[in-house]
């Protein structure tokens, strides 16, 4: 896919969406994944849940960085 085409389709899934939940992946999920680290899930009002990974592989919890002064960066626990 090209970087318009995903920039359409993940456009459709997010734009105008309101986060209704946030919370850390807790400890059994984790090890369910095989992941060492916690990252902050984000669950949205369409019920779709975004959880950062550190590849694309999804091979551990990442973590967010912001542009926001006091938080510039949402950490993995």
């Amino acid at each position: 896919m090209t970087e318009n085409e995903w920039t359409s389709k993940i456009s459709k899934l997010l734009i105008g969406r309101k986060i209704i939940k946030v919370e850390y992946m807790n400890e059994n999920e984790m090890n369910e994944q095989g992941w060492y680290k916690r990252p902050l899930c984000i669950k949205l009002d369409n019920g779709i849940w975004l959880t950062p990974t550190q590849d694309d592989e999804g091979n551990d919890g990442g973590s967010i960085y912001t542009n926001d002064d006091n938080l510039p960066i949402i950490p993995v626990i």
